[in-house]
């Protein structure tokens, strides 16, 4: 049991825990182990004593551990959890490694930053600042490999590349002739 006096409050408390809280409450002036005096640093350091197991490891989570996604761990905007928890409900296989749904959710961030660049330089070629269907299919289809992947695709609203075939193109071999005169409007 620990007691922490200050000038304001003297307060008991029990456990690990507790006595954290009550370091905080109390700025840990004047703390008292079993009736003997000792300081906040020596205080701090029984605490996390009480913690850690074989070696100086911790045994559990401690009150300072704050929670870090896996997909800041691996630097991702993708979300591994829930591409990881998607993995082992769509029973794509028994069992799903720890590194399968990092590698997945990289590969997809990286595709749909690709897609997403390609598609803004034809929002901006066409003046305008949202990205449309039509934009995402001038994208695809004018990268030959994003174009190859997505060759079975259909993008819904896409529209189609302009194209023309020559041969429907009036011809530019005009012997003797004004140039500038289309020879289909002669009369």
């Amino acid at each position: 049991i620990f007691f922490f006096s200050s000038r304001r409050r003297h307060t008991r408390c029990s456990g690990v825990s507790w006595a954290r809280r009550c370091v905080q409450e109390t700025g840990g002036i004047n703390a008292e182990y079993m009736g003997n005096s000792i300081n906040t640093k020596s205080l701090y350091q029984h605490i996390n004593m009480s913690t850690t197991g074989k070696g100086g490891k911790a045994r559990g989570k401690t009150a300072s551990t704050k929670q870090v996604s896996r997909s800041s761990k691996a630097g991702l905007a993708f979300p591994v959890g829930r591409i990881s928890r998607f993995l082992k409900q769509g029973k794509y296989g028994e069992r799903v490694g720890a590194g399968a749904p990092v590698y997945l959710a990289a590969v997809l961030e990286y595709l749909t930053a690709e897609v997403l660049e390609l598609a803004g330089n034809a929002a901006k070629d066409n003046k305008k600042t949202r990205i449309i269907p039509r934009h995402i299919q001038l994208a695809v289809r004018n990268d030959e490999e994003l174009n190859r992947l997505m060759a079975n695709c259909t993008i819904a609203d896409g529209g189609v590349l302009p194209n023309i075939n020559p041969i429907l193109l009036p011809s530019k071999t005009g012997k003797g002739k004004e140039e500038g005169v289309d020879p289909s409007q002669e009369v």
